[in-house]
């Protein structure tokens, strides 16, 4: 109750001399405007008992104020009106405390958006980066001691606003439960916390979780020698007139966690990973800002893409510091990628490219298509160009390593294969044989509107169905919210991209019967055609056949050549829009995902479809 009520959570932690924001909890409208003038504009408008942020916001005059806070009345009884925090960093630990008071932070996270953006709506670095070692065990320090005295037995998030500049701090909230970030820090760090929080829950202690003694024990935090990076995705281009700005309230439909060794490996994956077409941080040629200031000083679901542009440009980390608060450490390393990738412009063939350059290229996360894209800048599909660079590459020994993450508190730690994999000329973490009765099954990537958690179900249940089947499962996923991406619902789990490079590293070291793409939705089905031609084995439908059904053109031409009614049309393809016109004599398209466009002189109605 303390941690829900916003009113008793404030006097609970002020009992501990524990910040946070001055703020006053009401409950009529007249009240949260007198509340306002005293705090002093601009203030944050939060919900009690509300969650992914409903209700709330920053307010900057009483206008705001009203229609904010008749907003968050309608999902809560009680709103807390609070001073701004805007621009502070926003830091999350997740937190465990068992019946002997043994209590400790399991995993820590920064949000790479400055606090005013909500979490779930924000990049998510994990373990903190732009901390100093003072910082951290003060914050450290500081969540012990607040759970402790709330009480609280099992697992719980603890969120700060911090401002490094004068080392000051605020509690913004406290979740008592497991959280959407408990999830993600449980696939982060390999420590399962609502298996643990369960235990906890029947009376075991910490001490009994695991063996202790040994990096399986629940007894202490794990040691991570990776960095993992959360990235919402929106669909919010499915809807006519929805405002493009992210605040801290939640607009994001889905999210990938994206795992490697350093800051700009790990960012550019992650942005691939999100299924919008981006081919990373830089290296996307359909993308332009024509206000710069405007993008960076207020966020969207494509700033961090604007904060390419502005860097490609010339301008400095300390201007785009200033403009979206973001925090230099972050800047810093995104102006590393944007620097190396003018050091592959300086080539212009591909098997040009020195040893040197192309493994420091994957170390900072450039895949094969952005490599070849700044070399050799060729049209269309490039696929040619991607086996271009993997070949040479592989001639060169520039293969990724393949990581283990240990597993805490699993049955069976030393069968447990949660992978990734990465740039950093290390060995292998695990030994490679190879094995006929393996498959390779592709998940189905983040959610998004129109391909959610059934495609998860059917990638589960393929997995378990191999297994019984007596077939090593191999499953290659990226979600952190599904359970397909759980380390012990398959034999080897690589938590990694489902790109046509990555599916071929996999396959590479795998060798298995073969792969199914026919489970996780449109991301596995647009490879089967690359993956036959490069001759890999494809279980259940033939490529040709999937060929023949998701392209337009050959499937209205089968049509006709049985003699079937269809209805008649043309396609059109711009960019990165697929334009359908139909002359149709069926009600066969939905009105509400039609949008009219202007070619020429002729208005056509178009659907988009997903690259």
């Amino acid at each position: 109750m303390y941690t829900e009520d916003r009113d008793l959570f404030v006097k609970k932690l002020n009992e501990i001399e524990v910040k946070t924001p001055i703020s006053q909890a009401v409950e009529s409208m007249d009240d949260a405007v007198a509340a306002a003038y005293k705090i002093g504009f601009p203030v944050m408008i939060r919900s009690a008992y509300a969650l992914g942020g409903m209700g709330s916001g920053i307010c900057k005059d009483e206008a705001e104020l009203r229609t904010l806070a008749e907003s968050a009345f309608a999902y809560s009884s009680q709103i807390l009106v609070e001073e701004s925090l805007k621009g502070w960093k926003e830091i999350e630990f997740e937190v465990i405390r068992d019946k002997n008071d043994h209590c400790f932070t399991v995993v820590s996270m920064e949000n790479v958006d400055p606090l005013g953006v909500h979490t779930g709506e924000s990049i998510v670095v994990a373990p903190t980066c732009s901390l100093t070692e003072k910082e951290l065990d003060l914050l450290k320090e500081l969540s012990t001691k607040t759970i402790r005295h709330l009480g609280i037995v099992g697992e719980c998030n603890i969120q700060y606003a911090f401002n490094s500049e004068t080392c000051d701090y605020r509690v913004i909230e406290v979740n008592a439960r497991l959280s959407r970030s408990s999830a993600l820090a449980s696939k982060a760090s390999g420590y399962p916390l609502a298996f643990v929080a369960a235990k906890l829950a029947l009376g075991y202690g910490l001490d009994e979780i695991g063996e202790m003694g040994t990096p399986n024990s629940a007894y202490k935090a794990p040691e991570v020698d990776y960095m993992i990076v959360k990235i919402p995705r929106w669909d919010l281009t499915k809807f006519v007139g929805v405002s493009r700005q992210i605040g801290s309230s939640m607009k994001s439909v889905g999210e990938i966690m994206s795992i490697g060794k350093s800051f700009e490996e790990i960012m550019q994956k992650g942005l691939r990973m999100i299924g919008q077409g981006m081919h990373g941080f830089v290296g996307n040629n359909d993308i332009h800002f024509d206000n710069l200031d405007e993008e960076l000083a207020n966020p969207t679901d494509l700033r961090i893409f604007a904060v390419a542009q502005a860097l490609e440009q010339g301008y400095s980390v300390d201007k785009i510091h200033e403009l979206s608060k973001i925090t230099r450490w972050f800047l810093e390393g995104l102006k590393n990628i944007v620097d190396y990738a003018n050091v592959l412009k300086g080539y212009n063939k591909i098997e040009d490219l020195p040893e040197d350059v192309l493994k420091e290229a994957k170390r900072l996360g450039f895949s094969d298509f952005q490599i070849a894209r700044y070399v050799e800048s060729p049209e269309g599909n490039m696929e040619k160009e991607n086996i271009r660079v993997r070949n040479l590459r592989k001639k060169m020994g520039i293969l990724p390593t393949v990581k283990r993450i240990n597993t805490i508190a699993s049955e069976h730690p030393e069968l447990t294969n949660y992978l990734y994999m990465t740039y950093d000329g290390t060995p292998h973490d695990i030994t490679y044989y190879p094995n006929e009765k393996s498959v390779i099954i592709l998940g189905s990537g983040a959610y998004r509107i129109g391909s959610s958690v059934e495609f998860d179900w059917c990638s589960v249940n393929a997995a378990q169905t191999a297994r019984k089947l007596g077939y090593k499962s191999i499953m290659i996923n990226y979600n952190p919210e599904t359970v397909s991406t759980d380390y012990d619902m398959c034999d080897r789990l690589y938590f990694d991209e489902l790109s046509f490079e990555r599916v071929l590293d996999v396959i590479d070291l795998e060798l298995p019967k073969g792969v199914i793409v026919s489970v996780g939705g449109q991301i596995p089905n647009n490879l089967a055609m690359k993956l036959y031609r490069q001759n890999v084995p494809v279980l259940g439908t033939s490529p040709l056949s999937i060929d023949r059904a998701e392209n337009r053109h050959k499937f209205s031409a089968m049509l006709d050549s049985l003699g079937r009614p269809t209805s008649l049309g043309r396609a059109y393809q711009h960019g990165r829009d697929r334009r359908v016109y139909r002359e149709s004599r069926f009600p066969d398209l939905d009105p509400s995902v039609l949008r009219i466009v202007r070619c020429g002189d002729e208005r056509l109605p178009y659907e988009r479809a997903d690259d």
